[in-house]
């Protein structure tokens, strides 16, 4: 094998193992045993301390499209004026440009136990908009059994 070759070679491996990790995605959603989220109609979206990307205003607007009564604010303590309260954590990373890696969020009940929780995870090469991440991990959340 001649050295061009054998550096091509070296440096296509080089590449795939640098690369390997980038194409990660995940999308999951959880129901704790016993929990009827059929019974939500009304949900406080609390608002994440620090949270600069407005991530509640867009699980606001996908609740509503999807016929719940929401409201937002800061978290607070239990007990909520509503049937559920819904809570998140948003993880954002550098790339070129900011994007979010993660979205976790979770449905609680009055008193704030957790009822089910779902995750979005995309990394820099299976990226998605703020607004396709709260998609996926509301819809999964919501379509929990």
């Amino acid at each position: 094998m001649n050295a061009k070759k054998a550096l091509g070679i070296a440096l296509l491996a080089l590449v795939a193992a640098a690369t390997s990790g980038c194409a990660t995605n995940k999308a999951t959603a959880s129901l704790v045993a016993g929990a009827d989220l059929g019974k939500v109609r009304s949900i406080y979206v609390a608002k994440e301390e620090g949270d600069d990307h407005d991530i509640d205003k867009l699980i606001v607007a996908y609740l509503s499209k999807k016929g719940y009564q929401v409201t937002t604010g800061p978290e607070r303590k239990p007990p909520y004026d509503a049937d559920a309260v819904v809570t998140y954590t948003d993880k954002w990373m550098w790339d070129i440009t900011m994007y979010m890696l993660q979205l976790q969020i979770t449905m609680r009940d009055k008193s704030a136990f957790p009822m089910a929780n779902a995750l979005s995870l995309h990394t820099s090469l299976t990226r998605k908009s703020p607004t396709e991440m709260v998609d996926e991990a509301m819809g999964n959340l919501l379509a929990a059994k």
